[in-house]
C-alpha cells in the first residue's frame, strides 16, 4: 500500500513538473522537499547502512557457531620404495563435528552480536540526524545568504542615487567635494559589501549542493516552527529517554557486561562431537565416532587478564554513558536557551529598524533643508542596512536552532518529521539473517531483502 502510494505521489511530481515546464513555472522547493532529498542521496547513510548490515552477519555467524560442521574430504596417495615396490590408494570421506556443551560461550557471544546490532542501528539514527540537520541549515544559509544579496542590493541602488544627489547639489554648490567624496565611499562600500554577500550566497549553494544532491533554484519560504516541549526539563526528559547517542551506549554496556561472562566462560571445559565416514580403495568402508573435552588449566595468566580487562571496559562503557547524558542534557539547554535569545533578539531587531527607518527619512529631509550633513545620511542608511542585516542572520539561526533542540531530543529523523516517504528499514535484512539462512530455497527471503536494498 505504502509503495503504490508513493508511486502515486512521484507520478503526480513528475505530472506537475512537466505542465510547469510547458509554462516555465519553477516550483518552490520546501524544507520538506530538501530534506527527502537529503536522506534520498546521502553515501554517508548508505555507508552505515552497510555497516549495520556487517553487524547483522556477526548475529548469523555466532548462530552457526551452535550448528554442526560438515566436512568432505577426498585423497589419492602414490608411494614408490627403491625403485621396485609401488603402492597406491584413493579415499573419500565426510565428516560432522559440532560442539555439544560449552557452559554458554556460544550464546553469550550471540548476545553480544545482538546488542552491537542494536547499538549499530542506534549510530544509524544519529547519523541520520546529522545530515538531516545539515540540510536545515544549508537550507536557511541559502534563504539567509539571497536576504542579504537582495538588502545590499538595495542598498547600492540607494547610495548611488544618493551619489547622483550629491554630485546635483555640489554642482549647484550646496554641499562640498568632501561631501561627494563620503558617498563616492559609502558607495564602494556598498558594492564591496554586496560582492561579499554574493560570495555567501555561493558558498551556501555549494553547501547546499553537499548536503542534498543538488542546488538550489527557488526555495520556499521557511516553515512554522516545528511542535517543541514546553519546558526544558520536558526537553530534558524526552532527550535522555530517546537520544542515539545515549541509546547506542546502553547498549555498549550490555556488550560490556556480556563480555565479563564471556571471560569467565572462557575458563569452563568445551565438549566436541564429532563422527566420520570413510570410503577406502578396494570398498573398505570406515566408520568414527568420538567425544573431546578440552579445558585450559594453565594459560600463564592470559584468561585472568582477559577477565580483568572486560571488567575494565565495563567501567569504561558505564562512564561514556554518564557522560553522553551530561553532554545530551547540556545540548538540550544551550538549545532551548538559544531559541529563547534569538527571538528576544528579532523583537529587538524589529524594533531597531522601525526606529531607524524613521530617523533614516527625517535625517534625508534635514539634509536636504541643509540642517544634516551627508555624512549623517550615510550613517543613518548604515545603520538601517545594519539592522536589516542582523535581523536576517538572528532569523535564519533561530530557525536552525528549532530543528537542534529536536536533534538534541534524538527527535530529528524523517518519521518524527513526518515527511511522508518510505525509510530504511534495517530490521528487515536482520530478520533475514538472524538464523544464518543458506543461499537456496532457505534464502528467498534474503535474496528478496537484498534485492530491496539494492533498488533504494
Amino acid at each position: 500500500m505504502a509503495s503504490r502510494i508513493f508511486k502515486t505521489m512521484v507520478a503526480s511530481a513528475v505530472t506537475c513538473a512537466a505542465l510547469m515546464g510547458t509554462t516555465g513555472i519553477v516550483a518552490a522547493e520546501t524544507l520538506a522537499d530538501a530534506l527527502i532529498s537529503a536522506y534520498r542521496s546521502s553515501n554517508l547513510l548508505d555507508q552505515n547502512r552497510a555497516t549495520v548490515r556487517a553487524a547483522d552477519e556477526d548475529v548469523a555467524s555466532a548462530v552457526a557457531s551452535l550448528r554442526p560442521v560438515f566436512q568432505f574430504s577426498a585423497g589419492y596417495n602414490w608411494v614408490e620404495n627403491d625403485g621396485s615396490a609401488i603402492s597406491r590408494g584413493a579415499e573419500a570421506g565426510i565428516s560432522a563435528s559440532m560442539t555439544l556443551l560449552d557452559f554458554g560461550r556460544n550464546r553469550i557471544a550471540i548476545d553480544i552480536q545482538k546488542e552491537t546490532v542494536l547499538a549499530a542501528r542506534e549510530s544509524l539514527r544519529a547519523v541520520e540526524q546529522t545530515i538531516l540537520l545539515a540540510a536545515i541549515q544549508a537550507y536557511s544559509d541559502v534563504k539567509s545568504a539571497q536576504q542579504q544579496v537582495s538588502i545590499n542590493q538595495n542598498s547600492t541602488r540607494v547610495l548611488n542615487e544618493e551619489l547622483n544627489a550629491t554630485r546635483d547639489r555640489f554642482d549647484v554648490g550646496e554641499v562640498t567635494r568632501t561631501d561627494v567624496s563620503l558617498a563616492e565611499s559609502q558607495l564602494a562600500a556598498a558594492r564591496a559589501s554586496l560582492v561579499a554577500a554574493q560570495g555567501a550566497l555561493s558558498t551556501a549553494r555549494e553547501d547546499y549542493k553537499a548536503a542534498t544532491g543538488h542546488y538550489p533554484v527557488n526555495l520556499a519560504a521557511l516553515p512554522p516552527a516545528p511542535s517543541l516541549p514546553k519546558s526544558p526539563d520536558a526537553a530534558r526528559s524526552t532527550a535522555q529517554r530517546n537520544h542515539p547517542t545515549i541509546k547506542q551506549l546502553q547498549h555498549v554496556v550490555s556488550v560490556s557486561e556480556l563480555g565479563i561472562k564471556a571471560a569467565k566462560a572462557a575458563k569452563r571445559p568445551e565438549l566436541v562431537g564429532s563422527v566420520g565416514l570413510d570410503n577406502n580403495e578396494g570398498g573398505i568402508l570406515g566408520r568414527s565416532a568420538a567425544l573431546s573435552m578440552t579445558q585450559t588449566i594453565y594459560s600463564g595468566g592470559a584468561l585472568d587478564s582477559a577477565y580483568r580487562q572486560a571488567v575494565a571496559n565495563r567501567d569504561e562503557s558505564r562512564s561514556s554513558l554518564l557522560q553522553a547524558s551530561v553532554e545530551v542534557a547540556q545540548a538540550v539547554a544551550e538549545a532551548y536557551s538559544a531559541i529563547g535569545v534569538y527571538r528576544a533578539q528579532i523583537s529587538a531587531y524589529a524594533e531597531q529598524i522601525r526606529a531607524a527607518e524613521i530617523a533614516y527619512r527625517g535625517v534625508r529631509e534635514e539634509a536636504t533643508l541643509g540642517a544634516r550633513t551627508t555624512l549623517d545620511v550615510l550613517d543613518a542608511e548604515q545603520d538601517l542596512l545594519d539592522a536589516r542585516a542582523a535581523r536576517i542572520d538572528t532569523e535564519a539561526d533561530l530557525q536552525v536552532a528549532y530543528y537542534q533542540l529536536l536533534s538534541a531530543m534524538g527527535l530529528l529523523t524523517v518519521d518524527n518529521l513526518k515527511l511522508g516517504i518510505p525509510t530504511y528499514d534495517p530490521a528487515a535484512y536482520y530478520n533475514a539473517v538472524q538464523n544464518a539462512p543458506l543461499t537456496s530455497i532457505q534464502g528467498k527471503s534474503l535474496d528478496r531483502v537484498l534485492k530491496a536494498i539494492g533498488n533504494n
